[in-house]
């Protein structure tokens, strides 16, 4: 009975709550900024981007009956840096939150993999049945390092390029590298025992 009251988003589920206040802030912005300017169209998408994230945090809460820790990070660092864009009008601030993320994640990732033990096993291991403790460090490390260059990359463009190719690449371009990397990394996957029925 709990088990069916707590459901846990998969698929095209879990894709459309994590993707789906991004995609809103996107539209958002583009649709703003034809007819107000690229500075009010950014506080304009921050200002959906922070309605959108809760509402897939209502959405999540009435259909699944629970938040990820994935979704109240994000929201906290949205309605947070969201409401400093707002109040100074610099959208420079929403645009640390994908470096605090990602940061955050490369930190988190890295102290597992020093401690020896692999967060990614605790988020995924129901979905890498039998992968061998050594593909889980291997597996942590890998996205250790990812994040830990995507925060760079954010950083970097964050101050390089305009706010409009800034957000280009957030939703597409990093969505796209995200997914090849997790494609990439099948191969270290497989050889460590991906798969494979675990002995009882």
């Amino acid at each position: 009975m709990n088990g069916a009251a707590r459901r846990t988003p998969h698929g095209w589920a879990n894709f459309g709550l994590d993707f789906g206040p991004l995609l809103a802030f996107f539209a958002a912005y583009m649709l703003a900024k034809n007819s107000m300017g690229s500075l009010l169209g950014a506080m304009v998408g921050t200002f959906v981007f922070m309605i959108a994230i809760l509402v897939a945090m209502a959405v999540s809460m009435f259909v699944y009956r629970r938040i990820s820790p994935m979704m109240w990070i994000s929201a906290i660092l949205v309605i947070g840096f969201g409401a400093l864009t707002l109040y100074f009008h610099d959208p420079r601030f929403i645009q640390l939150k994908p470096t605090l993320i990602f940061g955050g994640f490369s930190i988190l990732l890295f102290f597992g993999v020093a401690t020896k033990r692999p967060l990614l096993k605790h988020i995924f291991g129901p979905i890498f049945d039998g992968l061998s403790e050594v593909g889980w460090m291997k597996l942590t490390r890998n996205w250790a390092c990812f994040f830990g260059v995507m925060a760079i990359v954010n950083e970097v463009l964050r101050f390089a390029v305009s706010f409009d190719t800034w957000l280009v690449i957030k939703v597409w371009g990093v969505t796209a590298l995200s997914f090849l990397f997790a494609v990439a990394n099948v191969p270290l996957l497989l050889r460590h025992g991906l798969g494979e029925e675990t002995p009882e």
